[in-house]
């Protein structure tokens, strides 16, 4: 693949993977909602800046599903997506997955919402790329 061909993909997903270690947990030895949080706005903002090419912020997180518990030993999977572009706004929706490393038992445990925004140089708001045509008709 050439270089300016390479310049040209812009990817729309950002897996990461965290161990949920002692220090993650709370009394319960389950994981902190903030560090869950914490881990959520990081994939948004990484896919939100390999998709843009420029600086992003975080503008809003919204729509916060807590709906099981992710537990000590757990190995975690944080998928953010860019769902949608404005015109510097790119909307991000991230899942968090957890992976029972003895059993293989997944579970889908957070979602969220996060609007990242891409910036200039001199910290202003930016126009963001447009979705491909193929995934803004979804």
């Amino acid at each position: 693949m050439t270089e300016l061909a390479n310049a040209e993909v812009r990817p729309l997903e950002a897996r990461l993977l965290h161990m949920v270690f002692p220090d993650h947990t709370n009394h319960l030895g389950t994981l902190f909602g903030g560090q869950a949080l914490a881990w959520m706005d990081m994939s948004a903002f990484i896919v939100a800046s390999r998709y843009a090419r420029s600086t992003v912020v975080t503008a809003r997180s919204e729509q916060v599903d807590f709906n099981q518990p992710i537990h000590k030993g757990d190995l975690v999977e944080v998928v953010a997506r860019v769902v949608k572009v404005g015109r510097s706004s790119m909307n991000v929706d991230v899942e968090v997955i957890t992976e029972n490393l003895l059993t293989g038992e997944r579970k889908l445990c957070t979602r969220g919402h996060f609007v990242m925004i891409a910036l200039d140089p001199l910290g202003r708001p930016t126009p963001a790329p447009p979705l491909p045509p193929a995934i803004a008709q979804d």
